[in-house]
């Protein structure tokens, strides 16, 4: 597959509001730049009529064990619903990671679907909450987990599922010039037959977890071992892949940065928030809670 990469030397962030905390310690925000929805797919995708705040913790370059951060969301998610109980839920957080090699099943997940045995998989595998069938998660492939209040956005599950892919379609579009489609009936992002990302997500008391992952360089190959979210007659593929001999960058890095600067960049469209970047170091304060 042949396709023309459209990459940009200049940055595709917005520029950045720098503030200083009282600690003295400075915070860079991205601001959303342009109209909320504007590809002729997300008709149903509405505008707000104001940015909301949304605390970013990315550790994009780093490769995080998935019960890690299973137990961050949780946390905050405890959290932020005291906050609601009190009226101060301020603003939305977002974490953006990449997962040590990991299966993680969701509540519609069945046995069938896994091709090794449960005693001895072959890298560890979870049982979580979210939606959807079992997935994989590796190195070079970008994790985004927002956790937004949806009140301040719309009540709208099906709404919500739409705009997290409405996000991948505009980097893939954007950025790499490829064509990327919804599927009636299915959840995630696909270009052609091959499902380059995965949604799944948990809500309550309206707030949402877990959220999308966004194939990149990904090694493919542990996907053979699961039908990824329990569909049988299509594949999964990566940005890398499908770029083949036509991208002018080699380096896997360098190939997570772009996707990585044009995901930040649309989610803020999408969703219409300013991210205001938290040192990481916070979240790793947090204690652990068993799953």
């Amino acid at each position: 597959m042949m396709v023309q990469v459209n990459l940009c030397l200049t940055s595709l962030i917005p520029p950045c509001a720098t503030r200083s905390t009282n600690s003295g310690q400075r915070r860079t925000s991205v601001r959303a730049s342009t109209s909320f929805i504007s590809s002729t797919d997300s008709n149903s995708l509405p505008r707000q009529s104001s940015i909301r705040r949304c605390e970013c913790y990315d550790m994009y370059k780093q490769v995080v064990p998935f019960a890690d951060a299973w137990s961050w969301q949780k946390l905050i998610v405890e959290d932020r619903k005291t906050l609601i109980d009190d009226n101060q839920d301020g603003s939305d957080t977002l974490i953006v990671l990449q997962h040590q090699p990991v299966y993680t099943l969701g509540t519609g997940s069945t046995e069938n679907n896994l091709n090794f045995d449960l005693k001895d998989p072959p890298f560890p595998l979870y049982q979580t909450e979210r939606g959807g069938e079992v997935t994989y998660h590796g190195p070079g492939q970008l994790v985004m987990y927002p956790i937004m209040n949806l009140h301040f956005h719309k009540m709208d599950l099906h709404w919500y599922l739409r705009a997290l892919e409405e996000v991948v379609i505009r980097v893939l579009s954007s950025v790499f010039s490829l064509k990327a489609t919804r599927i009636d009936g299915l959840t995630g992002v696909w270009v052609g037959d091959k499902k380059l990302a995965a949604v799944g997500i948990r809500v309550s008391r309206w707030l949402t977890y877990h959220g999308l992952a966004l194939n990149v360089s990904t090694d493919l190959s542990p996907f053979s071992r699961i039908v990824p979210c329990g569909i049988k007659d299509r594949g999964v593929g990566s940005i890398k892949g499908l770029l083949s001999d036509s991208c002018s960058i080699s380096d896997d890095d360098k190939l997570i940065d772009i996707a990585h600067e044009s995901l930040l960049k649309h989610f803020c469209e999408v969703f219409q928030v300013e991210l205001c970047h938290q040192p990481v170091s916070s979240l790793l304060r947090l204690p652990k809670r068993e799953h």
